[in-house]
């Protein structure tokens, strides 16, 4: 059965609190991450929460990113929503472990929109007219 998309849901321990509270490093790093993983970036919003925490999406033309921090746990949630085959996440994940200083981390990957359809009849982005 194929899916319209790949949900990974990553959690990430044991990482420095400095910068999961950097809101401007955090996102300079989520943004090379999306480039790296070969997504579209659409537009990035970050907020950060007082006394800590940041919350973060960059819409991609494939979906999302989106991440949230409790610096004061250590602790990082990271979504990756991707639809189609030509995103790839791992070094995207990768890349964000290492700049976060996770002592560990773990992936589990969702199939979003299983549909009982031949591949050819799933489309990920509009096709474009020829006039």
């Amino acid at each position: 059965m194929k899916s319209l998309g790949k949900h990974l849901i990553v959690e990430f321990h044991g990482c420095s609190a400095d910068r999961l509270n950097d809101k401007a490093g955090l996102e300079t790093s989520i943004l090379e991450a999306v480039r790296l993983s070969g997504a579209t970036i659409i537009q990035p919003f970050f907020h950060q929460f007082s006394p800590h925490g940041i919350s973060g999406i960059v819409v991609i033309a494939e979906s999302h990113f989106s991440v949230h921090t409790w610096p004061e746990y250590g602790y990082c949630a990271l979504d990756i929503f991707t639809c189609g085959d030509d995103i790839q996440a791992d070094p995207a994940v990768d890349f964000l472990r290492r700049e976060l200083g996770a002592d560990h981390y773990s992936v589990m990957e969702i199939k979003r929109g299983l549909l009982d359809l031949p591949q050819s009849q799933i489309r990920h982005k509009p096709e474009t007219e020829h006039t």
